[in-house]
């Protein structure tokens, strides 16, 4: 898998909605932090157009991506934010773009198509906070974007859960892989289905019915995901939810997935902090690491990048 080159401070990166509509006064805190880096921004001809809910057409939003790609200036694209839509320009972005402009692609949630795009292509990518509400987010979230962005990424360590569910010991390595459960389900049978195969998969949601999440994990488990990870790691499953509160569906999110991988020999990680929570750390997707699992808690460690 190719490293993009790590970002220097006078670099461009440019803020693209690919998704989601989003304002200029909304991304002031993330447009002042990429300053404070000593990065030069460039917005997105997307940013402050509306097109019902979304940054306008998936054409548009499409070739606003592009451009941010093909511009020599730009070191790297900040998604802007996540919600829906993304998954419309898949079919509209030329591969040989893709592969052409090797440059860090950083987001979450609905951007989870563009890294299993991207990784498809052979190249990594950020799974990182994006510009919208990083006011909001842990000091830790925000220094593992800026140590990751300029190519000394830092080793996540997690404590043991707090949940019901214990920690699966034992170290492995393998490429790491994954992002949002409902896209990983949702690109499931297309071309930009996931290989996990003596991989390391990353899984994190939100706001999800969790009779719909046993869905989806039993899609994964059913399509033989699971059957040859080197290594699972289960980020933030948040605010999970019974639509009949009296009439529950019986296991938590975690309790879902640990009965999807039981009787697997894979070491697996619980609460780690990547995800839609505060501590939403970056993760460099497509990259081989090392994930060490103990009964007190779990590292995962990075490379750092070669300067270019």
């Amino acid at each position: 898998m190719l490293v993009p080159p790590p970002l220097r401070p006078g670099d461009a990166i440019a803020i693209v909605p690919t998704a989601r509509a989003i304002s200029v006064e909304e991304l002031q805190a993330g447009i002042a932090l990429a300053e404070s880096w000593g990065l030069r921004v460039k917005l997105g001809a997307g940013v402050g157009r509306k097109q019902f809910q979304q940054a306008g057409s998936a054409e548009e939003r499409a070739a606003d991506l592009v451009a941010a790609l093909v511009d020599d200036e730009v070191k790297a694209v900040w998604c802007a934010r996540g919600g829906y839509g993304t998954v419309h320009l898949l079919e509209l972005l030329d591969k040989e773009v893709v592969r052409k402009h090797p440059k860090w692609v950083v987001g979450f949630s609905d951007i989870t198509v563009l890294h299993s795009a991207w990784h498809k292509e052979g190249l990594c990518t950020l799974h990182a906070q994006m510009p919208f509400n990083i006011a909001s987010k842990s000091p830790a979230c925000v220094a593992s974007l800026e140590a990751a962005l300029f190519g000394r990424p830092e080793p996540i360590t997690a404590p043991a859960p707090a949940g019901p569910v214990p920690n699966r010991t034992g170290t492995a390595e393998g490429e790491l892989v994954g992002g949002n459960l409902s896209l990983i389900y949702a690109l499931r049978g297309t071309p930009y289905d996931l290989d996990t195969t003596g991989k390391i998969l990353f899984l994190e949601d939100l706001d999800e019915l969790l009779y719909h999440v046993d869905r989806m994990v039993m899609n994964l488990k059913l399509g033989g995901l699971f059957d040859g990870l080197a290594g699972l790691v289960v980020g933030g499953m948040s605010d999970m939810h019974d639509k009949d509160p009296e009439d529950p569906f019986g296991l938590s999110a975690g309790e879902i997935i640990a009965r999807a991988v039981q009787g697997k020999d894979f070491p697996v990680c619980w609460d780690f902090p990547a995800g839609h929570i505060a501590d939403n750390r970056a993760l460099v997707l497509g990259q081989k690491v090392k994930l060490n699992v103990e009964p007190a808690g779990a590292t995962l460690s990075f490379r750092e990048f070669q300067q270019v």
